[in-house]
């Protein structure tokens, strides 16, 4: 029976005050884990810290000298593997093992451990022609893009499934031939558009659903050839939109500045994007019970404080994993979990402190273990004998402040400004980082030479077939990109401008509008009800509305 207190605690991170509820309570002790020493936030983003979303370039195996292709950093702290290899029978993670030293500190050992033991330079499998790729799955001749299942011919793309034939597109499901669009669904040919569903041939939507046909229109259902809401024949329509001249930069850049006034002035936001969430709270909740404080979960039951999972069941602090039970302060652990803790990119049961390993039980402190048991620090022990080190261990930790907390950020596989937790927390400076002692990575490309991109033409139509020859040089990063030949193709076929800025810079700036964690205080539009929505205030939008007038009204 959970009891009616809560704890008041100040965050070791940030400083400010934060509070666990009686239901984090109940939950953390069912889940074995320490209490927390920050806040939500602060260890969502530790969390993230750890799931890399790098920069790719060519490297070698330190196993085989063959070539490969990785996001992970070229001054990594430890040898990079080919997927293949990583999982193959060439070398055994077992050979590092070490002996417990209680005179020194266990993360310290740990990390020791880490920066011997590989890691594969890639997440993914049943691909074809997606070497370009990262964490890519089941998928067809992408390029550089990540997180992905089932697509097809994607360009420059992030957290998709089920999409073909599209560039520059983010969390989109079910889609093809779409470009510049984030949290799409079903659509083809959606362009400059977000949170729209099963529309055709349309530009710069917003939340609209079942459209063909339609411009720069908000919240509409079941349209067609309609501009700014408002309803045109067919062939007004097709006359009007010729007058965009969508094939030039200038002009779509003006388009997508009158888009977004739109979205602050006149489209009705919903207060949340949660799709049968039962007795929940948070954001992108879909199929879910009993889940507090979440973001972007489906399948789950009876868990807090998730961020970007599948199949929770009675887990806490855990982000980017599927189907973990009783667990709890992990990061990116896929497959089926269970009694799980303070763990990395782990498939493992009853255990803690793992790294990379994979189908393992009862192990502590253990990197790139495959199906073992009775572990510590990669060597073998009884299961008397792991009992009563692992115990031994604990205990030690307790008394030093170690135990119950995440990984170090020193044990980070790459610099924190080329992680997942970039996107979600892009405020975070250089000095914060290094002084919670993790990474970060200033690249500087500037002696590599290439065209500006405003020197570009502005039209589509002047671009001659040679750019796909040249190096362009992204104005905010300074960072080299090019143009490929399947790429102009589809610029071509689209009326499509070509970009200025490097493909990670836009797929940053795209993730914007679809990685608030935080909710703020609004007031319903229509019936003045006070609620939380996950707009932050500086982007001026003034019709949010509580979910039920959303339905009456909208929906």
């Amino acid at each position: 029976m959970s009891t009616k207190k809560e704890l008041s605690k100040i965050c070791t991170d940030c400083k400010e005050e934060f509070i666990i509820n009686s239901g984090d309570l109940d939950l953390y002790k069912k889940v074995g884990l320490e209490l927390p020493t920050s806040c939500f936030l602060c260890r969502i983003k530790h969390l993230f810290s750890f799931w890399t979303f790098g920069k790719f370039r060519k490297g070698k195996s330190d196993l085989s000298g063959e070539s490969l292709i990785t996001v992970l950093p070229k001054k990594s702290r430890y040898p990079i593997y080919k997927l293949s290899e990583w999982h193959s029978d060439k070398w055994d993670a077992m050979d590092y093992g070490a002996d417990y030293d209680p005179k020194k500190l266990f993360f310290e050992q740990f990390k020791n451990l880490q920066e011997k033991v590989p890691r594969p330079h890639q997440n993914g499998t049943k691909n074809t022609g997606c070497d370009w790729s990262e964490d890519v799955w089941s998928s067809k001749n992408c390029y550089l893009s990540r997180s992905m299942l089932n697509c097809e011919d994607l360009f420059y793309s992030y957290r998709n499934l089920n999409v073909k034939n599209s560039i520059d597109v983010v969390i989109c499901f079910d889609c093809e031939k779409c470009y510049s669009s984030g949290e799409c669904h079903n659509s083809y040919r959606l362009f400059y558009s977000r949170h729209s569903r099963d529309c055709i041939d349309s530009y710069f939507l917003y939340d609209c659903r079942n459209c063909q046909n339609c411009f720069m229109s908000w919240n509409l259902r079941n349209k067609s050839y309609c501009i700014e809401n408002v309803q045109y024949s067919k062939e007004a329509y097709e006359e009007k939109l010729k007058s965009f001249n969508l094939g030039s930069y200038e002009s779509v850049q003006s388009l997508k500045r009158r888009f977004e006034l739109l979205a602050g002035e006149e489209a009705v936001h919903r207060e949340n994007f949660n799709l049968n969430a039962s007795n929940s709270s948070g954001n992108y909740l879909i199929d879910v019970k009993n889940c507090q404080n979440c973001n972007t979960i489906s399948e789950s039951e009876d868990s807090a404080n998730c961020v970007r999972n599948l199949g929770l069941k009675s887990s806490i602090d855990i982000v980017g994993s599927q189907h973990p039970e009783l667990s709890g302060n992990c990061c990116f652990c896929q497959g089926k979990i269970y009694s799980l803790k303070y763990s990395f990119g782990s498939t493992s049961r009853y255990s803690e402190y793992l790294d990379l390993c994979i189908e393992c039980e009862y192990c502590f402190g253990c990197v790139g273990l495959k199906k073992k048991k009775y572990c510590i620090l990669n060597k073998q022990y009884t299961e008397d004998e792991y009992e009563a080190l692992k115990n031994k261990i604990i205990a030690e930790m307790k008394n030093r402040g170690e135990y119950g907390k995440f990984l170090p950020y020193s044990m980070s596989a790459g610099p924190f400004n080329f992680s997942n937790g970039f996107f979600y927390f892009p405020e975070t400076k250089k000095e914060d980082i290094l002084r919670l002692g993790g990474y970060w990575e200033d690249i500087d490309e500037t002696h590599i030479e290439g065209t500006a991109t405003s020197e570009l033409p502005d039209s589509i139509s002047d671009v001659e077939d040679d750019i796909t020859t040249k190096a362009l040089i992204c104005p905010e990063t300074g960072w080299r990109f090019n143009i490929s030949q399947n790429e102009l193709i589809f610029y071509r076929e689209n009326n499509i401008p070509l970009p200025r800025y490097h493909f990670d810079v836009r797929i940053k700036k795209a993730l914007k509008y679809l990685t608030v964690l935080q909710s703020y205080p609004y007031k319903c539009f229509y019936c003045q009800k006070d609620i939380m929505a996950y707009y932050p205030p500086e982007w001026g939008y003034k019709k949010i509305a509580c979910e039920n007038c959303y339905k009456q009204n909208i929906a």
